[in-house]
């Protein structure tokens, strides 16, 4: 077997043998360069799969609800904002790349915008607008985080703006993803991404998923306004 490789590369002199060992040693080396790096991208593949949230649940659905006042105010000065697209997904794969897009832009966007009440801002009780001067309350600073993940290619339809009851008794919004691992909640008062029983909240209705109607979600009562910071 040696003397037909060594007949396949030259002719068996000292000189060829010193090339076919030399072409060994480097063919060997690649390969196991080549098996370091793959070992290397599986384990950072099952590393990064470990850190997605364990799989929840989705929050119950129930009737057709009113929107808040203020969203049909912003819908008739954004309309697009509001439309719904049932050729999109309603509901996501929560993939690597898109947690770190949830958890990346939910950081960013707290960190960017300086909380201040509607009444300070827009001299008004509620309104919702996007904090472009750098300054809004809890559906400003969601209705952002959504423009920005719509701009990395997430579906609206996925993305619902969501009234919820918080820690204090007062109407509070935030943005809930949709995805084949449970609902999850971007909120301006944690860095954190959770998922939507672990916040604490009432979950009182969202933007619906098939039309501008909202829905009711786990039968809560709904709140005036969400003028919280």
């Amino acid at each position: 077997m040696r003397y037909a490789v060594l007949g396949g590369v030259g002719d068996g002199s000292a000189l060829s043998r010193g090339v076919l060992g030399r072409r060994l040693r480097r063919a060997a080396h690649l390969s196991m360069v080549g098996a370091i790096l793959l070992l290397g991208g599986a384990t950072t593949q099952a590393q990064t799969v470990a850190s997605l949230p364990e799989t929840g649940t989705a929050a119950e659905q129930g009737a057709p609800a009113r929107p808040v006042a203020a969203w049909n105010d912003f819908c008739l000065r954004h309309p697009s904002e509001c439309a719904v697209d049932t050729a999109e997904p309603a509901i996501i794969a929560l993939t690597p790349a898109v947690w770190q897009a949830l958890s990346s832009v939910n950081r960013r966007v707290n960190a960017r915008i300086k909380p201040i009440t509607d009444a300070a801002h827009w001299g008004v009780v509620d309104r919702w607008d996007f904090p472009d001067d750098g300054f809004g309350d809890c559906e400003d600073i969601q209705l952002l985080k959504r423009r920005m993940l719509i701009e990395r290619r997430l579906p609206r339809r996925a993305l619902r703006m969501t009234v919820v009851i918080d820690e204090i008794g007062e109407g509070h919004a935030v943005l809930m993803v949709r995805t084949d691992r449970g609902d999850l909640i971007l909120d301006n008062k944690t860095n954190a991404v959770l998922p939507w029983q672990r916040t604490g909240y009432s979950f009182v209705k969202r933007e619906g998923q098939d039309g501008k109607a909202w829905v009711t979600l786990n039968n809560g009562a709904s709140p005036v306004t969400t003028a919280n910071r």
